[in-house]
């Protein structure tokens, strides 16, 4: 009926009716479909096929090919880190053309024997515009002549010391000057431990160039003993030498924040690389104020020397056991003999020897208070008025 088989695939059904010859009609159609989809799939096949080919040839050739976001990280971390060094560079730079007007080198010839002078060196602050200084008394001890040499200015001028505290390692020289450049004093009780610490000096020589070094604030509860009282150091990573011995620790605001010494420095750090010293401003400053208007550095004091002690646990007798009473002082005055034992000062108890001190230290020279002294057994109140300890010595 259809004819030849083979063909019955290519045709398709256009119409069908019923015409009036009574037979039905038929039409051959090409099957345009098929050959889309045919032509797509190839397509598909070879866009997968070089895609799987240019991937093996990316890893082959280049295995290690980094993490765009990694890269970017990376990058951003560099150009933070040099920021960061720039922002550092840039305050040290200006902490050091601030302060450095108001540091002076200081020189001295000192006498060891006939024919003998060695010439100290080191750096100076002053601190007052009419010619005070303050500098590191290991600077002009023993020291015949003083010489001191302004920031930009030709010629050494001679110096006479005003004062010194041996303990402290702080000293106060005076120079025939006005008008001159001084430093702000910051408060050193706001310093922390990792804040940026800048030690600026000068030394004396034919250029007399400025000595600065940098690092950070590393301790702040070290402390030195004095002879009846303990002194608060700061210490720092920044370079304490000879060259700045004298010279001012300031913060990133320009402030001093303290007075560097080597002299406390090769005390305790046994020449330790890394390790420097400085009394903190805030003591500092009233070590000065008493060296200006005293000549030393005053301490009060009830006059006896003595160490922390614990009778037993049973008596409960804790105090500082009185080893040595000095003549005239405050403490023989109101009767209090060695073998005592203070238990309070100013109604509050002596657990630790630095509680003494600490009470003795928050009264000033004349102030009286009150003592509770044990002796054989028995316990006793009595007065006291406070002294000065350089002459109690």
């Amino acid at each position: 009926m259809f004819g030849n088989n083979e063909n019955v695939k290519d045709v398709a059904w256009e119409n069908v009716e019923n015409n009036k010859g009574g037979t039905i009609n038929f039409r051959r159609k090409k099957n345009k479909m098929r050959m889309v989809l045919k032509a797509v799939s190839v397509i598909l096949i070879a866009a997968v096929s070089g895609a799987v080919t240019s991937l093996y040839i990316v890893n082959k050739r280049y295995p290690q090919m980094p993490d765009v976001t990694q890269t970017k990280n990376l990058s951003d971390k560099k150009i933070a880190a040099s920021a960061n060094e720039e922002h550092t560079n840039n305050v040290i730079t200006k902490v050091a053309d601030s302060v450095g007007p108001a540091v002076v080198g200081i020189s001295g010839n000192i006498q060891n024997s006939p024919k003998s002078v060695n010439k100290s060196m080191g750096s100076g602050v002053i601190f007052d515009a009419n010619g005070y200084i303050v500098t590191s008394y290991n600077n002009i001890q023993g020291a015949g002549e003083i010489n001191v040499k302004l920031a930009n200015y030709g010629k050494e001028l001679k110096a006479q010391i005003v004062g010194g505290d041996v303990t402290s390692d702080l000293a106060v020289i005076k120079i025939n000057a006005k008008n001159l450049p001084v430093i702000k004093f910051g408060d050193s009780s706001k310093v922390r431990v990792g804040d940026l610490a800048i030690a600026i000096g000068n030394s004396v020589d034919e250029e007399f160039t400025g000595y600065v070094t940098a690092g950070i604030i590393s301790s702040l509860n070290r402390k030195v003993k004095g002879v009846n009282s303990y002194y608060r150091i700061l210490q720092t990573d920044a370079d304490i030498n000879p060259a700045n011995s004298g010279g001012a620790l300031c913060n990133e605001q320009g402030e001093v924040i303290g007075i560097n010494s080597i002299k406390i420095g090769k005390n305790r750090s046994k020449e330790i690389e890394g390790v420097g010293f400085a009394v903190p401003s805030n003591e500092a400053k009233e070590i000065l104020n008493q060296i200006v208007k005293y000549g030393s550095c005053v301490k009060p004091s009830i006059g006896i020397r003595g160490k922390h002690v614990v009778l037993d646990n049973k008596s409960n007798v804790k105090g500082i056991y009185v080893q040595e009473v000095a003549k005239k002082s405050g403490a023989e005055v109101a009767g209090i003999r060695p073998t005592d034992i203070l238990l309070e000062i100013d109604n509050q108890k002596l657990n630790e020897y630095k509680d003494f001190t600490q009470i003795i230290e928050k009264h000033k020279i004349g102030d009286s208070i009150k003592c509770k002294v044990w002796r054989s057994g028995n316990t006793m109140d009595v007065n006291v008025v406070i002294g000065d300890d350089a002459k109690e010595r």
